[in-house]
């Protein structure tokens, strides 16, 4: 239930008393007599059809007319109890003094979700920026030449894919072309797509997402691993090296 405010209830009270010590003649006297608008303080539109309501009852009680119309216009027309009224008989105060905020407990839902313009964009565009000056303060202290020409007489030992392919490359010197080519990729990708519906978690809190964080990792670990691998721990013939000892055999 809704609690009224303590001014307003204040004001009822004092309205109430000053009703209770009004006299008894007063008091018949203006349940004999209409009011008047300015001593009712209801409007003139409201008066106007209440008076129309009330002749159009009179008008289908005197014709006769059905048990439930006649019912109708009789409620229509029927004083509001003693408990409904407000201060002085009136029952249209509280609609003009009491503001609808003031009475209901209006509360805004906290929602979790944010537009894409300007929110998303904007970090994007930030992040972008800062990529294009990494890269543009990089580029600018460190050098990378293009390697000379290639010479078909004459193979790099070893011969490595660009370090990307290097994971794929590190699996072929352990399984069959077919299964480090096709199978072993073939299943991390289904596994991936699958994920999804397999942890149906909405939640992006990372306690909440122990499978979907775990899938990745074990996909991210296994590339990385096999990676440094092919890169730093494969020398001549692309046999097993230790780089401390044999050197490095690795270019960007």
């Amino acid at each position: 239930m809704t609690e009224i405010p303590e001014h307003l209830r204040k004001r009822a009270e004092e309205a109430r008393q000053k009703a209770e010590a009004a006299s008894a003649p007063a008091e018949a006297a203006a349940s004999d007599s209409a009011p008047s608008e300015a001593e009712s303080k209801i409007p003139a539109h409201l008066l106007q059809r209440s008076k129309s309501a009330k002749s159009k009852g009179t008008e289908v009680e005197a014709s006769g007319g059905g048990v439930g119309t006649a019912v109708a216009a009789a409620t229509a027309t029927a004083p509001a109890p003693a408990a409904m009224t407000g201060p002085g008989g009136h029952t249209q105060r509280l609609l003009t003094v009491v503001r609808s905020g003031s009475i209901q407990d209006i509360k805004m839902k906290p929602m979790d979700k944010v537009h894409t313009w300007p929110h998303l964009i904007i970090v994007e565009f930030g992040a972008a920026l800062f990529c294009t000056a990494f890269l543009t303060i990089f580029s600018i202290f460190v050098n990378a030449p293009l390697l000379e020409l290639a010479n078909v007489n004459a193979t790099p030992n070893p011969s490595k894919a660009p370090w990307y392919f290097l994971g794929l490359q590190e699996l072929l010197t352990m399984f069959h072309p077919m299964v480090a080519g096709v199978t072993i990729p073939g299943m991390g990708l289904i596994v991936l797509c699958m994920a999804p519906y397999i942890d149906k978690n909405p939640s992006n809190k990372p306690e909440d997402r122990k499978l979907a964080i775990s899938l990745m990792t074990i996909h991210l670990m296994f590339w990385a691993v096999l990676t440094l691998i092919g890169s730093f721990f494969r020398g001549p013939g692309f046999n097993f090296i230790f780089p401390w000892v044999d050197g490095m055999f690795f270019e960007l």
